[in-house]
């Protein structure tokens, strides 16, 4: 889903100007403070549902088949396998995605932490392996304002923000989406960079949630909310938030379901 040019990082649109923490004014839009509060003790039933307790990596296993299948439906694949096993690129580079994220610290989590770009490019490598060339894989466009607006992205992962995770997690998603950095497979490389947003910052450590479930089924207000992020007007940015809270707490109801099956 490419974006327009209009959206500077989100809080371009609020403040004109990037202070010392950039996206603080997002915390203070209409209703996103508490969306974010319900959407982070949500995830926290999910963690602590008993079959969660000692069983999560088989719950966490099946969460990440679940948001790769979701993910690239939204990005024009496959929901499952073909009758042959065989599945299609766009549903095979999400799943080698959801596989690199559900990996944890000794995977794609600690890098993120370190370094969101690299960690953006591995995403992109694996998210497109049978959609690009080799030579462009894992390389966004060359572009000045791609590269600053990339590299202050990776500074405010890396702590130039102290906003709730949700919030955050919504800025680097829609940012995404809005810049298109690769050219392919960049929905669902977003998506899976918000999944590490949500990991690496303890809201869903193991990866419990599936809020891409939640974007599958309300695809066209997905797709709505995200042109109005890119817009940058403080109308469409509360959109798109209070949207992807929404996802976040669906999301822990998913992981619930799941929970509860495997009881």
């Amino acid at each position: 889903m490419a974006g327009g040019s209009n959206g500077r990082l989100a809080c371009a649109a609020v403040t004109g100007a990037f202070a010392n923490d950039p996206l603080a004014p997002l915390a203070q839009l209409p209703g996103v403070a508490d969306a974010a509060e319900e959407a982070r003790e949500a995830l926290g039933r999910a963690h602590r549902h008993r079959a969660n307790l000692r069983g999560w990596p088989a719950n966490a296993a099946e969460s990440a088949l679940r948001a790769a299948r979701a993910s690239s439906v939204l990005d024009g694949g496959a929901l499952q396998l073909s009758e042959d096993g065989t599945p299609d690129p766009v549903l095979a580079g999400a799943l080698r995605v959801s596989e690199a994220v559900e990996g944890g610290e000794t995977a794609l989590v600690g890098v993120w932490r370190r370094a969101p770009l690299q960690a953006l490019a591995r995403l992109h490598a694996l998210a497109a392996a049978d959609l690009a060339d080799d030579d462009q894989l894992g390389r966004p466009r060359l572009d000045p304002e791609m590269s600053a607006r990339l590299t202050l992205l990776g500074d405010i992962v890396t702590g130039r923000t102290s906003v709730p995770a949700p919030v955050l997690a919504a800025v680097v998603h829609g940012e995404l989406l809005t810049l298109a950095p690769f050219g392919t497979a960049d929905g669902i490389v977003a998506r899976a960079a918000a999944r590490l947003v949500t990991m690496s910052s303890g809201l869903d450590p193991h990866g419990l949630g599936v809020p891409e479930v939640y974007w599958m089924r309300q695809s066209g207000d997905y797709r709505s909310a995200a042109r109005g992020f890119a817009s940058g007007t403080p109308d469409g940015l509360t959109a798109w938030i209070l949207l992807s809270c929404r996802a976040l707490h669906a999301g822990a109801r998913e992981a619930l379901a799941i929970a509860q099956d495997a009881s």
